[in-house]
């Protein structure tokens, strides 16, 4: 198929529900071999006044839900989804919430290398399966040199300022459009699509895609 199909996606590494979401997406995709979509990774911070060090996990989680009760609560179709989509998430290794804009430098820079995807993932698992902190420089690093970047200019750029300034600007341009949860699909530009949808709604909007770029040349 030659037309294709921008798939934008907000999306924070620490978010459960967006791993939960490219999980479903990823399913529906291996499914449909030759979709129309061309994927891009988008930054949305979950807690953009979080400090630079981060914080205590469990001291975020009760500040955040309320008490332990309400952060058990959250948590409890997070596990459950997460289990049906055949994650394992270590929630009990996570000592720590991380501030997520270096990881989201990292996976800007990876889509200059036409390695987002990749990234993505390495993210995900580092911080939801072998429970790393993915603030650490070092860290990231380890995960850009995983998928085949240059982990010292990764680090050389993390020592710097280098797209901060934009990865905070595009962060508060999703919000000014409307964006308030993760994750976030945009389809074509122009349907959103939130939350962790399951495989078997992204196969009929890619089925419908497809039908629709098929229409002008059936004529």
């Amino acid at each position: 198929m030659t037309q294709t199909v921008k798939l934008d996606i907000m999306s924070d590494p620490i978010c459960p529900w967006c791993y939960i979401g490219k999980t479903h997406l990823d399913k529906a995709l291996a499914a449909i071999p030759d979709h129309p979509f061309v994927i891009e990774w988008h930054p949305f911070q979950l807690n953009p006044d979080m400090p630079d060090e981060g914080m205590d996990r469990r001291e975020y989680l009760e500040r955040k839900f309320g008490g332990k009760e309400g952060a058990v609560r959250a948590y409890a179709p997070v596990v459950e989804h997460a289990e049906k989509a055949g994650l394992s998430i270590d929630f009990e290794g996570m000592k720590r919430t991380p501030n997520t804009l270096d990881a989201h430098r990292l996976i800007h820079w990876a889509g200059i290398e036409g390695k987002q995807g990749a990234v993505v993932d390495a993210l995900f698992d580092a911080y939801f399966v072998q429970a790393r902190d993915i603030s650490d420089h070092e860290v990231l690093a380890d995960i850009a040199d995983g998928v085949g970047m240059d982990a010292a200019v990764v680090l050389k750029l993390l020592d710097s300022s280098a797209d901060r300034d934009d990865i905070r600007a595009r962060d508060t341009h999703s919000r000014q459009m409307g964006v308030n949860s993760v994750p976030t699909f945009i389809v074509a530009s122009q349907h959103a699509v939130p939350g962790a949808q399951p495989p078997e709604m992204w196969e009929k909007v890619i089925g419908e895609i497809m039908s629709q770029l098929e229409e002008p040349s059936a004529n």
